[in-house]
């Protein structure tokens, strides 16, 4: 499956430890995740992520072309929601994509760890059958 991961500049930490802790879930699927997001879990965990452009670069858009052709199957952006700066990525387009085309989406660690773990018991098969 296609993982998609990105984070707001207070979230990184927090992403790269999520990363950590799931790493053996994570290395069995495709991760792809905005530049600097992408950068800081690769060096914390070996991961091998596909990395677009920083997010206030266009990456966030790469990201959201791929939701909008079906090719990614569950997309944790883990948000600031009280206060994020003007250059980091606009949530409400991620998750208005992922609302039209039916992607599980997290945007807290909550959710991102119940969604984890569903794709590791093989919850997320459906997302084969609706591709």
């Amino acid at each position: 499956m296609n993982i998609g991961l990105i984070a707001h500049d207070s979230k990184k930490k927090l992403m790269q430890n999520f990363c950590i802790a799931y790493k053996g879930i994570l290395a069995k699927h495709t991760i792809y995740a905005t530049g600097t997001t992408g950068r800081l879990i690769e060096e914390v965990t070996n991961l091998n992520i596909n990395k677009f452009l920083a997010g206030h670069l266009g990456g966030d858009q790469q990201l959201g072309a791929q939701i909008e052709h079906n090719q990614m199957d569950l997309v944790i952006f883990l948000r600031e929601p009280l206060s994020p700066k003007t250059h980091e990525p606009d949530v409400d387009s991620i998750v208005r994509l992922c609302d039209m085309h039916n992607i599980p989406l997290a945007t807290n660690l909550a959710t991102a760890e119940l969604l984890i773990k569903s794709l590791d018991r093989g919850d997320m098969e459906w997302r084969e059958v609706y591709k």
